[in-house]
C-alpha cells in the first residue's frame, strides 16, 4: 500500500511559504506522495499553485490534488493549461488530480456556478479539460503525462461511479470504514468489467491523523474547525475518526490493506513537517 501525505492546509495558521519544505520532507523521508486539498472558503492554499511549488523542489515523489472542487475552476481551459505546465515541470507521471464536485454551499459563494448544479456543470467541465489535454483545442502547452494527469474522482454516489467509469483511474474516498470502502470498490469494480474495462480502479482512502504535541488550534481543534461548518454530526463524526494513537494508527492500516486499499493519505494536523517524524518511523515497519 502506498503512503501519501496530505498537506494539513487547512489548519489555522498555516503558512504557505512552508510548502516547499513539506515536499523536500515527504520526499527525503521516502513517502510515495504529496497531497494538498482545496477549500476556497477556508484558510487553504490555492492546490495548483501548491503543487507547481512541489513540482520545483522535488524529483521523485507523485502530486495530488485531494481534491479540487473542480466546477469552481470555472475556466476549464485556463485550468487545463494550468495543470498541463504542472505537469511538464513534475515530468511525465507525477502529477495525479483528485476531483470532485464538493459537498459546502459556502465554497460556492459568489462562485459563477450554482451550487444546485455543480454536478451538471461538473461533467462539462471535465469534457473541456480532457479536449484540451488532447489538443483539441490548440490551448496551452501539452501536458507532459500523454492525455494528461491520471484522474480520481471523489464521492460515493452513482454519478461519481459513472466519472470514474468513464474518466477515471480510481476514486478517493473519504471518512470511511474499510467494509465501506470495500462495498464501494466492489461496486466500481463491476460497472468497468460492465464497462470492458480491463483495469482494476485504484482505492485510495484519506485518514486524519493527530498523535504527539500540537500548538493552540492544532490536533483535533483543527478537526473540530474544518468540520464545524457541515454541522455537529458530521463534525464529531470527524473528530471521532481521526488517529490519535500509534496503536490506532497500525489497526488503520491493517484494516485498509485487508480490504485491497492501494493508497493511504495520512494528513497530520500539525503545520509543523516535523511531525511526520514518528509518523514516518512507524508507517515504515507496518506498511
Amino acid at each position: 500500500m502506498q503512503i501519501t501525505v496530505g498537506v494539513p492546509g487547512h489548519v489555522a495558521g498555516f503558512d504557505p511559504a512552508m510548502l516547499p519544505r513539506w515536499a523536500r520532507t515527504v520526499e527525503e523521508l521516502g513517502f510515495d506522495a504529496l497531497s494538498v486539498s482545496d477549500r476556497p472558503s477556508w484558510t487553504t492554499p490555492e492546490p495548483l499553485t501548491s503543487l507547481a511549488a512541489a513540482a520545483a523542489v522535488t524529483e521523485r515523489i507523485g502530486l495530488l490534488t485531494s481534491v479540487v472542487v473542480a466546477p469552481l475552476h470555472a475556466n476549464a481551459g485556463l485550468f487545463a493549461t494550468a495543470v498541463a505546465t504542472i505537469d511538464r515541470v513534475a515530468g511525465a507521471g507525477r502529477l495525479r488530480l483528485g476531483l470532485a464536485p464538493g459537498g459546502r454551499p459556502r465554497d460556492y459563494d459568489g462562485a459563477p456556478v450554482d451550487f444546485a448544479h455543480r454536478g451538471r456543470a461538473f461533467d462539462t467541465w471535465l469534457e473541456r479539460v480532457r479536449a484540451a489535454w488532447a489538443g483539441v483545442d490548440d490551448l496551452g502547452p501539452r501536458p507532459a503525462t500523454p492525455g494528461g494527469p491520471a484522474l480520481l474522482f471523489g464521492g460515493a454516489s452513482t454519478p461519481t461511479v459513472r466519472r470514474i467509469t468513464a474518466h477515471g483511474s480510481g476514486w478517493i474516498a473519504g471518512g470511511l470504514t474499510p467494509a465501506e470502502v470495500a462495498d464501494f470498490a466492489n461496486r466500481l469494480t463491476r460497472s468497468f468489467e460492465t464497462a470492458g474495462r480491463t483495469d482494476r480502479p485504484h482505492v485510495a482512502v484519506t485518514m486524519m491523523t493527530s498523535i504527539g504535541h500540537h500548538g493552540s488550534g492544532s490536533g483535533l481543534d483543527a478537526v473540530r474547525a474544518y468540520y464545524a461548518d457541515l454541522g455537529g454530526d458530521v463534525r464529531d463524526k470527524a473528530v471521532a475518526a481521526t488517529v490519535t494513537t500509534m496503536e490506532s494508527l497500525r489497526d488503520a492500516v491493517t484494516g485498509y490493506e485487508s480490504v485491497g486499499v492501494d493508497e493511504l493519505i495520512v494528513t497530520p494536523n500539525d503545520p509543523d513537517p516535523d511531525t511526520l517524524l514518528p509518523l514516518h518511523s512507524h508507517l515504515m515497519v507496518t506498511v
